[in-house]
């Protein structure tokens, strides 16, 4: 399924909140592990999950750790390091361009 999502390399893994995950089907209840998250708000309940594959454009990565957040934070899903890592980022000026490294 679609979802919009904002780049933050800050984040450790793909997140998002629990209405996006019911949106994509995750059954992060069942399929997960109850974790404490820190976020810039502060420590929330969560759950850790690994998503099948995660894809932007042409870029597919499989087994990606993931977490999903109590509540209605973050209101964007975030492509964090577990997806990013696994790419060769390049910026220049307002542009980010991905290669996939393995």
């Amino acid at each position: 399924h679609p979802v919009q999502f904002l780049v933050d390399t800050g984040a450790t893994s793909v997140a998002m909140n629990e209405s996006q995950a019911r949106m994509l089907g995750i059954d992060y209840r069942v399929k997960g592990r109850a974790m404490v998250a820190s976020t810039a708000g502060g420590n929330v309940k969560a759950w850790q999950i690994k998503l099948d594959s995660v894809k932007v454009g042409a870029l597919e990565v499989l087994g990606v750790e993931a977490a999903v957040l109590e509540g209605d934070s973050p209101t964007e899903v975030l492509l964090g390091m577990s997806f990013l890592n696994r790419m060769e980022m390049k910026r220049e000026g307002q542009t980010m361009t991905l290669k996939k490294r393995y």
